[in-house]
């Protein structure tokens, strides 16, 4: 609270007056000595000082008062700083021309040449006299005190209105003495301590701001003061998960004794979690821009070893030793695809969340995958049970990526139970119109909810703030993979517009809980696997185009194998060169080239000179703005590499007979 002020202050401010009053005649004194002093004296004057005659215009001006109005001189006083056509209400100037005495007065002036807003002034009038004692003019001196005014007026607010002040500010403030007591506390702090202020006054102010205890805690910034007689701070952590900053500045009274400490509170706990976030989206980023170039290379790679077994697969009889070692061959090569696709996830930047899902059907798909039984053979000892709510909400989402959560968050649960234990899946529909732990922003509405939770070693608060991470792990090696797993987990559940929560605490266990954003979409039928036969070609001439010499010889023997006629070049240039003279039903067209022109910039020439070139995309990156902007100018379907035989054949099928 601001104290009000004593009588012994206002009397010193009168003495002060009086000085000031004493000094000013002085200086009056030398004026009329010697003009050469006056303008040396009052140039440097903060004040406005004016010489006026006795019909109040100006005949001399200091600096201060010339940078107000440079004009200023031959006018009249009050018509050139207030605009007035008449000496202003109690002029100390014209009390001065009346009487010959010196006069002082505060001039409240609502606009003033020079100055911005209403304005305080406080005027002297020191008359000047001639050899007969009479009043020839004036020597006003002005100085702005709107600030002390202001000042001033507050403290001669009533308590109530100084309530009512502190009452509107939402930094939670309280005062309390020197034996830590609450002497008057403001609004917003009540709230925060959920109490009300009459409840709060005499009662120790750590109790509001800690845990509850009846001492103070270590750190306290208000015990600070009182030791040291200075301003103090200290970061909080309250046990209800919030985060303060808080502030104590000493109040003296006026014999300069410590009377007590104002104690200010800020809530830092969103600003935090945004910092938290936006240094986890960045170190994402940095992520995803490694896994960009990994992925097209890795990807550009990997379709010989997924590629050439299915070519292998159709020349040899079923009966053949080689086909176990080839079809190893090619699934070794999906698995490293996956772990590509893992980093595309993490980055953010490989999930299309455009299929209705029902995850009810992902979990119970993933429960009955070989992935699960193999987790079974290295944790016997470790019971999973599910209850799936009947009738669940559909969410927007990818089945693949979905999986790979559910697969990431059991695996990691089953990790925290070496020694056995029991895995808790469920789903529920529900209507969340509250924050979520961890977010700042939560869109009102339906959500499907997934919970995973386990009764194992649980985690520490300093790994709980790790967890999401790229490449923070327990893992044992060998089992789990690539270690990235709860940092795909966090970049698929963004990917799905979702929010995801972690509870937990050593020896009690861990709960994750992921909420989706509902559908009300149908679930459509699946589609129908076609025969090889539905997909060939009837030797349509298709150019391929891509800068990788292995990637065009095994999409050029694919795609020959499905009965087309194939040409193939290494860059942009020479696919625009070559259909200049020559033509192509189709072209297959990768997307990323280097050096030279890339996908989208080719297929922009071609149209140029041939308008419906038909074309598929392929890449070993993500889909990206340039891939859909290509699709704009009429390319067609989006092939993601390494692919398969039917997975190109069907495309290349589909978009020559449309």
């Amino acid at each position: 609270m601001i104290p009000k002020p004593t009588y012994e202050e206002l009397e010193q401010r009168a003495e002060d007056l009086e000085k000031k009053m004493f000094d000013l005649m002085q200086a009056g004194e030398a004026l009329r000595e010697s003009e050469i002093q006056k303008q040396a004296l009052l140039d440097s004057s903060p004040d406005v000082v004016i010489q006026i005659d006795t019909n109040m215009r100006v005949l001399w001006a200091n600096k201060m008062a010339l940078n107000m109005n440079p004009y200023i001189i031959g006018r009249t006083c009050y018509k050139g700083y207030v605009g007035r056509d008449n000496p202003c209400e109690g002029c100390p100037c014209r009390k001065a021309i009346e009487t010959g005495n010196i006069e002082a007065n505060v001039m409240y002036q609502p606009v003033m040449e020079g100055v911005q807003g209403e304005s305080y002034w406080e005027d002297i009038g020191v008359p000047l006299k001639d050899g007969a004692n009479e009043v020839v003019g004036v020597i006003e001196f002005a100085r702005n005190i709107t600030d002390r005014k202001q000042a001033e007026d507050v403290l001669r607010k009533s308590e109530a209105q100084k309530k009512a002040i502190l009452d509107g500010i939402t930094t939670n403030m309280m005062f309390v003495n020197k034996n830590m007591e609450t002497i008057w506390v403001n609004r917003a702090a009540a709230a925060s301590a959920n109490i009300s202020p009459e409840d709060m006054v005499g009662h120790r102010c750590y109790e509001f701001w800690g845990d509850g205890s009846k001492k103070p805690w270590d750190g306290c910034p208000a015990m600070k003061v009182f030791r040291a007689k200075k301003t103090a701070q200290a970061i909080r952590h309250t046990s209800d998960g919030k985060v303060w900053d808080l502030r104590a500045d000493p109040v003296f009274n006026e014999k300069g004794n410590l009377a007590g400490v104002i104690n200010l509170a800020y809530d830092i706990t969103s600003k935090l979690r945004l910092e938290d976030q936006l240094k986890r989206a960045e170190k994402m980023e940095a992520i995803g821009t490694l896994a960009g170039g990994v992925a097209h290379d890795l990807n550009n790679i990997l379709c010989s070893f997924v590629g050439y077994p299915d070519l292998l697969l159709m020349e040899i009889p079923e009966e053949s030793p080689l086909r176990k070692p080839i079809l190893t061959i090619q699934q070794s090569g999906q698995r490293a695809a996956a772990v590509v696709q893992d980093l595309l996830s993490l980055a953010r930047r490989g999930v299309v969340a455009t299929e209705v899902v029902n995850l009810n059907q992902v979990i119970n798909s993933y429960l009955s995958s070989p992935e699960h039984k193999e987790l079974k053979k290295f944790y016997p000892d470790t019971k999973i049970e599910s209850d799936l709510e009947t009738n669940l909400f559909n969410v927007m989402g990818s089945p693949v990526h979905l999986s790979k959560s559910i697969k990431n968050l059991v695996f990691n649960a089953a990790e925290a139970m070496p020694d056995g234990g029991k895995i808790f899946i469920s789903t529920q529909s529900k209507y969340i119109d509250k924050p979520i732990r961890g977010y700042v922003d939560v869109k009102e509405g339906d959500y499907v909810i997934l919970t995973v939770s386990d009764n194992g070693t649980g985690i520490s608060s300093e790994a709980m703030e790790k967890i999401f991470e790229p490449f923070y792990t327990k893992k044992v090696m060998g089992r789990s993979g690539t270690g990235l797993g709860m940092a795909v987990v966090w970049g698929i559940t963004e990917d799905h517009k979702g929010y995801i929560d972690v509870q937990g605490a050593p020896g009690k266990g861990t709960t994750f809980t992921l909420y989706f954003p509902v559908t009300r979409k149908e679930i459509s039928g699946k589609e129908k696997v076609l025969p090889m036969e539905e997909y060939m070609g009837k030797g349509e001439s298709i150019l391929v185009v891509d800068d990788v010499k292995e990637q065009r010889q095994i999409v050029s023997r694919i795609l020959k194998k499905l009965g087309y006629s194939v040409t193939t070049v290494s860059s942009g240039e020479e696919a625009v060169d070559y259909l200049k003279d020559n033509s192509a039903d189709l072209l297959i067209l990768d997307m990323i080239m280097d050096p030279g022109i890339d996908g989208l910039e080719t297929y922009k020439r071609i149209v140029e000179f041939r308008p419906r070139q038909k074309a598929l995309i392929v890449s070993g990156f993500s889909e990206t703005e340039r891939v859909k902007e290509a699709q704009g100018l009429g390319a067609g379907e989006y092939v993601k590499k390494p692919f398969l035989l039917e997975k190109i054949g069907m495309a290349a099928r589909a978009e020559l007979d449309k």
